[in-house]
């Protein structure tokens, strides 16, 4: 009998931490009289976990909904809060679709160092190849030996092809070469790494234009996807990260990673709100299968702490 844990509880341990700070920002409040001091409390609570002062507002407007002359149990709140969670998720969560034609669909992974970026760029190619695709891997971040070394490490372990080159190289030229040969192959993704120093944000900058200079002449329509890997340790500094890469690289999309249970999760609804970025998958662990498309209503049901999203009985007033 296996001992594995399920997607399921692994997404129970990651969001562990931004549902119980829901929960004990919440405690103390049910059963109270919904007045306006009472809505003000419930509605700072969602802002101090993490959840964005939209998703804040709409929970504290539905509760407001006729409701003052009654009390309102925790598993009330709770249900309204997943609901307002779902509402804000669903429209972002986008599986990241292999549509390019002619191949490949080349996918430029950012984000900064230490987020992550390289473990997901593995565990991301282990999910497509799941799903049939063939995928190859390109070394773009020749800033770090480290990275370049990483990627080779993993690209052999799940069993694709990989591009590297010296380090300090040329990013363009290795792309450029990945191309031709993901091309030549056969290859329906192409996985690109690239550097992830924000300290210099102009070099960056120039770098991927460089990059995306070089893709542009061997097929215009790439790159077809510009994905953000964020790290949920951070809580609200993934914001300003979204913020930063939107303006240096064109982001498309998000992968938000490291919910180990120490994250702060509910940046992901206020990344919703404030971005509309499609969000195409979590990453829970270090394992290459720990990255799963995202679900917005799974994600909203943990995070408020319910086993089902129905809907509570407005009370009468």
């Amino acid at each position: 009998m296996s001992t594995t844990p399920s997607w399921h509880d692994r997404l129970l341990g990651g969001f562990k931490k931004t549902s119980d700070r829901l929960l004990g920002n919440l405690a103390g409040l049910s059963g109270a009289r919904l007045d306006e001091a009472t809505l003000d409390d419930i509605e700072e609570a969602l802002i101090a976990s993490d959840l964005g002062p939209a998703t804040a507002a709409r929970v504290r407007a539905r509760l407001a909904e006729g409701q003052y002359e009654r009390n309102m149990e925790e598993l009330g709140i709770r249900l309204v809060v997943a609901e307002e969670i779902e509402k804000a998720l669903a429209p972002v969560a986008k599986h990241l679709e292999i549509e390019a034609f002619p191949r490949p669909q080349v996918i430029l992974v950012i984000g900064v160092n230490g987020s992550g970026k390289t473990t997901t760029i593995a565990k991301l190619a282990n999910l497509l190849i799941e799903q049939d695709y063939g995928v190859m891997l390109a070394a773009g971040d020749t800033f770090r030996a480290a990275a370049i070394g990483q990627l080779k490490t993993w690209a052999e372990r799940i069993g694709v092809p990989i591009v590297t080159g010296p380090e300090g190289g040329d990013a363009a030229g290795i792309v450029f070469e990945a191309v031709k040969q993901a091309t030549a192959t056969g290859i329906d993704v192409l996985i690109v790494d690239t550097a992830g120093r924000l300290q210099n944000k102009r070099e960056l900058m120039d770098e991927l234009a460089k990059i995306r200079r070089v893709l542009g002449r061997l097929n215009p329509a790439s790159p077809h996807d510009v994905v953000l890997v964020l790290d949920a340790t951070t809580g609200q500094n993934a914001l300003s990260q979204i913020e930063v890469f939107k303006e240096v690289a064109g982001v498309t999309g998000l992968v938000m990673t490291k919910l180990d249970g120490t994250a702060r999760g509910g940046v992901l609804v206020a990344a919703a709100e404030k971005y509309g970025l499609p969000i195409h998958a979590i990453g829970v662990g270090e394992k290459v299968d720990d990255l799963r498309p995202f679900d917005a209503n799974e994600v909203a049901r943990i995070i408020a702490g319910v086993e089902e999203l129905t809907s509570p009985r407005s009370p009468r007033t």
